[in-house]
């Protein structure tokens, strides 16, 4: 019930984009151009994406290894402030998790239910001020919204959020970094203090197709030693097509981790994205 205005927010959406009028200049644009514009952190275009994720991940010993599956839901909504400031809201909601977690008789159980939500609010400079650089920054939150204690961690948490990278005719290379601590929750919980960088390496190719690296690296600064890091290596391929008026980007990766925690750690990802461009709600400047 909980995903039920989520889904017919992005019906609507999805409606108004493919029979009503060209809402905007990326309906004219080239795929590339489009395709650039979605792999960009810091652009003015209003998208959502579905993406699903499927880890391969340790357990303990003795019980061999279980799939994680999660599928989340990722708007990124841009308004411009003025003409040369951008405030980019970036949610993803977990409106899925499907986990492996270790029962009291020693057993490995699942549960699949509602994670937890990322809310991030980003100050962007226009290219008019950074030219062909990638700026931002601004505070980042995760809200305990998961249905289980087994899909979330229970903790409200807040910290910082910052993006640097570059962005050329072919290719665009830069890092989104958010890190979060908790101060405030379910006080049966742990604390919390975690990262998340994002690296962001794409090269363009023709007809909107681009290739680069994929994944996510996470450190848990409270874990111990060895389990502190989770650092991938992945890669890419994504295309945008255009389906009726809608231009719309497919994305297909896999990561490799080439170090992970021992317990429940990330082995290896399969991941597809679907990212289609939606019409702007806000348009104009707020100030």
């Amino acid at each position: 019930m909980r995903a039920t205005p989520i889904a017919l927010f992005v019906c609507l959406l999805l409606m108004a984009a493919l029979t009503g009028p060209a809402a905007s200049q990326e309906q004219g644009e080239s795929l590339t151009e489009i395709n650039k514009k979605l792999t960009n952190p810091v652009s003015e275009i209003w998208a959502i994406s579905f993406q699903q994720n499927n880890y391969r991940i340790s357990t303990v010993p003795g019980q061999g290894d279980r799939w994680n599956s999660n599928l989340n839901f990722q708007p990124v909504l841009p308004v411009a402030l003025t003409g040369n400031w951008n405030l980019i809201t970036r949610p993803v909601v977990t409106l899925i998790n499907s986990t492996p977690y270790p029962s009291v008789e020693g057993r490995i159980e699942r549960t699949t239910t509602f994670g937890d939500t990322i809310l991030m609010e980003n100050l962007a400079p226009g290219p008019a001020i950074a030219g062909n650089w990638l700026l931002g920054i601004g505070p980042t939150f995760i809200l305990p919204t998961a249905a289980s204690d087994h899909t979330g961690q229970g903790k409200w948490q807040v910290g910082p959020a910052a993006i640097l990278g570059y962005l050329s005719k072919k290719w665009i290379l830069g890092a989104f970094v958010q890190n979060w601590t908790s101060f405030a929750g379910d006080d049966d919980r742990p604390d919390t203090n975690q990262m998340n960088l994002q690296p962001i390496a794409a090269y363009f190719l023709l007809e909107g197709w681009s290739v680069g690296y994929s994944g996510n690296i996470l450190a848990n600064w409270k874990a111990n030693g060895g389990d502190v890091w989770t650092i991938p290596v992945g890669l890419g391929v994504g295309k945008v097509v255009k389906v009726g008026r809608l231009p719309v980007k497919i994305n297909l990766a896999g990561q490799w981790m080439a170090v992970h925690p021992d317990d429940f750690g990330q082995k290896w990802n399969i991941q597809v994205s679907i990212s289609p461009v939606i019409p702007k709600l806000i348009k104009g400047t707020l100030f």
